[in-house]
């Protein structure tokens, strides 16, 4: 155990440079007096981790000291490969990149960590995009993820959802792949971050320069905040509907677990005959409907009025088309 964690504490000093002691502790989930006994007996062993004095101190190690540790676990260095998407490499342009570091990392291995991997690449497969729905045709990925990567302007002809092109220059600060779909996120001078459907950009120009990306902006945290304010914003208005017994699993395809899951935990007992009535957030009157039909008998709208109305003229439709 403690091997692992000094192991774990070379490597966060040789990747992320000077870090202070509570710093380092709260990395490793332990007290500040263990870091500092971990320190002394990393020196004691040879290694040169140095403690620098002052507000902007803390440890590091000697300027151009690298480990050569590369103990990889049969787990660790399958979760590498795992992690290995060929389809979004390929949409970058990293295809053979990803492919040759594949081949060096797998020939470094030795036998039994290997062989653990050529299992697991023989059992398991990611393939992103859901069902029903291909992967957005990105044919500017690689210039703008450069952008991204070089910190060089952007400007770019873009289609907003609805269909109207508006022109934008951007700071492009990072990439996000979700559900099959790549986003860019950036800011618009002058603006705070945004997001852009990267299927949707028309026409780009890389411009002259570079820009400042801010030292503090933290993509993982930007995407977390924005999908659930996105969740949020989405969600106009709640329906009340009754839910038929067993049909649980078919509602939480058709609205998304989350959604369902609360509005269960939400919901009193069931009735007489097995239905419970349950709490649901909406987008519009409009796409509930469109949802719910695909419940068939399986659920009743009680309300909104205008909801329950929406459904029952397009049930009465179908019984005129169907006789």
């Amino acid at each position: 155990m403690r091997a692992s964690r000094l192991l774990s504490l070379l490597l966060l000093l040789q990747t992320r440079g000077r870090m202070t002691a509570p710093d380092l502790a709260e990395e490793l989930e332990v007290s500040v007096r263990t870091v500092y006994r971990d320190v002394e007996a990393l020196s004691a062993a040879g290694v040169p981790v140095y403690a620098d004095r002052g507000p902007a101190g803390g440890y590091r190690l000697l300027d151009g000291y690298r480990t050569r540790l590369n103990g990889l676990t049969a787990e660790e260095a399958s979760s590498l490969f795992l992690a290995a998407l060929p389809g979004p490499a390929a949409e970058l342009g990293l295809a053979e990149v990803a492919a040759n570091a594949e081949l060096k990392l797998l020939a470094a291995l030795p036998p039994e960590p290997r062989s653990h991997v050529s299992r697991l690449r023989e059992r398991f497969l990611l393939d992103v995009p859901g069902w029903y729905r291909e992967a957005d045709d990105v044919p500017r990925l690689g210039e703008v993820s450069e952008a991204v990567w070089e910190r060089r302007p952007l400007r770019m002809t873009y289609r907003r959802w609805g269909g109207k092109v508006v022109e934008r220059v951007v700071h492009p600060y990072g990439l996000v792949l979700k559900g099959g779909s790549w986003y860019l996120v950036a800011t618009p001078v002058g603006q705070n971050p945004r997001t852009y459907r990267v299927s949707r950009v028309l026409t780009l120009e890389t411009l002259p320069g570079r820009f400042d990306r801010p030292e503090d902006f933290d993509l993982a945290r930007f995407w977390r905040s924005y999908s659930q304010e996105f969740r949020e914003r989405m969600y106009t208005a709640e329906a009340v509907i009754r839910l038929a017994p067993g049909r649980d699993g078919l509602l939480a395809y058709t609205m998304g677990n989350d959604v369902v899951a609360a509005a269960l935990a939400a919901a009193g007992e069931a009735d007489a005959e097995g239905w419970r009535t349950l709490t649901v957030p909406i987008e519009s009157v409009t796409h509930a409907r469109w949802l719910l039909l695909r419940m068939g008998a399986g659920v009743e709208v009680l309300g909104p009025p205008e909801l329950r109305e929406a459904m029952a003229e397009t049930v009465a439709e179908l019984g005129k088309m169907y006789g």
